[in-house]
């Protein structure tokens, strides 16, 4: 039995988060963690930046959270949890700073679930916002991102670069969700650069054939960063499996990563885990 945490912020609520976890309790009973964050106080994040501190990780929360915000939030969650007869918790003790909570959190779970459209959103408009970078950065276990609609995966596509990163993520995902190994599998291998040969051929064709009985091996000719989003723009029901959050050079590689383009779509799933 895996544990699974799911976030929610403040005044806001992922029913698509939701519908995630009631699936992987079908294929598998799960313990689910509800994690619920206060609301932070946007004019403090505002002067943390004018103040010359570097992203949101200290933030504090509002003075004043909305409670009874928050109480109906748990209230439809535990609610969600006993209709679909999931054993559930409830952890919402964080006095402090959001975030560094939530990274403790992680710590001691297999894997984090975060609404794309709705973790923090009320924090500005860019796509994916501050503190979804943040979490996925900060997390100590692996990260699927889900929009508020979506088909549930009938497919993977492993995305590949030659980094360290790109397989751990691979191997996280069979780890955790053996039962869509035997799904139909494309590993796709891109780089911002020209390479034409694909690093460690064959070691990665030999582990991930192992695990993947039903794999395409694809090597797409395009600027990953700038169209890959574009390119999954007809892949439905599948979910992206990527490494692409690495925890060194974060805000670079945050700009230039094509994982970025499929959160803010809102489409499909994405996996995301770094060593």
């Amino acid at each position: 039995m895996n544990k699974i945490l799911v976030a929610f912020d403040g005044t806001h609520f992922s029913e698509g988060a939701l519908n995630f976890i009631r699936n992987r309790n079908e294929i598998s009973k799960i313990l689910v963690t509800g994690v619920f964050l206060p609301k932070l106080d946007f004019a403090d994040l505002r002067r943390s930046y004018s103040d010359g501190m570097i992203g949101p990780l200290f933030i504090p929360v509002e003075e004043k959270p909305d409670s009874s915000e928050i109480e109906k939030n748990i209230l439809r969650f535990e609610a969600f949890c006993i209709k679909n007869q999931i054993e559930f918790r409830v952890h919402r003790d964080f006095e402090n700073f959001a975030m560094p909570e939530l990274k403790k959190e992680t710590r001691f779970a297999h894997l984090l679930v975060i609404g794309s459209e709705s973790f923090y959103k009320n924090l500005g408009t860019e796509e994916p916002n501050e503190y979804l970078q943040d979490a996925l950065h900060s997390s100590e276990c692996p990260v699927v991102v889900v929009p508020e609609k979506y088909e549930f995966p009938q497919s993977n596509i492993l995305t590949y670069d030659g980094s360290e990163a790109s397989v751990y993520a691979i191997k996280q995902f069979t780890y955790l969700f053996p039962d869509m190994t035997t799904n139909n599998t494309l590993l796709v291998y891109a780089r911002d650069h020209s390479d034409k040969e694909m690093p460690d051929e064959i070691y990665i064709e030999e582990l991930v054939s192992r695990s993947f009985p039903n794999l395409t091996i694809m090597k797409l000719n395009l600027e990953p960063a700038k169209y890959f989003a574009r390119w999954l723009s007809d892949k439905k029901s599948a979910m992206v499996i990527s490494g692409s959050y690495g925890r060194s050079s974060f805000s670079s590689l945050f700009k230039k990563s094509f994982i970025t383009g499929v959160i803010k779509d809102h489409k499909i799933p994405a996996f995301i885990s770094h060593p």
